[in-house]
């Protein structure tokens, strides 16, 4: 998979895309994943990508002049499968988005800012809008680090346990369920029986349960499907 990100502030994504698992992804070349600066398409002189918004309301708009060059530009050189713009009005993104995006081979995020981006780039070049929120960030790097992750991680070969990646929460609509490592008994808070017992098929059906009643407690939202 090779994901290319679209952004005006590059070395906020420095530190999450070069450690631990998206670190491990690229070294093993089953990711690749591009920072491109929008200011080094721009043609204006100060190497600007905002300007004042028609209609004088207040704050700034990023241009659509370097993100059409940029995003051509990629298009001459390969087939993209999507381009994301992070917005806080676009559609949640959640764990069946993940898995859905894993499956692809090149994607293109684009890293809103400032005010939001000239209207014209998400009706003419952007074929998917995504939000991790309800709330505002600063820019749409953080949320692009996060869908980098969350896709990422799935891919096989990725994780070194591959089954640790299809029992996370909200793979099957269920919160994750209790986990517990050694000792078995510290101050007297002891791990539940079961998960001593070598016994997997109960095991595995403690495991489900607690999932169960976890998701019931913490989101019943998640089981209304």
């Amino acid at each position: 998979m090779r994901i290319d990100i679209l952004t005006v502030l590059p070395e906020m994504l420095e530190s999450p895309l070069n450690c631990s698992i998206l670190k491990r992804a690229k070294d093993k070349g089953l990711a690749e994943i591009v920072v491109h600066n929008l200011r080094d398409y721009s043609v204006n002189k100060h190497r600007k990508t905002d300007d004042y918004p028609f209609g004088g309301e207040a704050g700034m708009v990023m241009t659509i002049q370097p993100v059409d060059d940029c995003i051509s530009a990629l298009k001459r050189e390969r087939d993209y499968d999507e381009v994301i713009f992070t917005s806080p009005d676009g559609e949640t993104f959640d764990q069946p988005m993940a898995n859905s995006l894993s499956l692809l081979n090149n994607i293109i995020i684009l890293c809103g800012h400032y005010k939001g981006v000239d209207y014209r780039i998400r009706e003419h070049l952007v074929t998917k809008e995504i939000s991790i929120g309800d709330y505002v960030l600063t820019g749409g790097e953080l949320p692009a680090a996060v869908i980098a992750d969350s896709i990422v991680r799935l891919i096989p070969g990725v994780i070194g346990d591959e089954q640790s990646a299809l029992s996370d929460s909200f793979q099957d609509n269920l919160l994750a369920p209790p986990v517990y490592t050694r000792p078995a008994d510290y101050k007297g808070w002891k791990v539940p029986d079961i998960l001593l017992s070598g016994h997997e098929a109960k095991i595995a059906q403690w495991r489900y349960d607690m999932a169960l009643e976890r998701t019931r407690r913490l989101r019943p939202d998640l089981l209304k499907d």
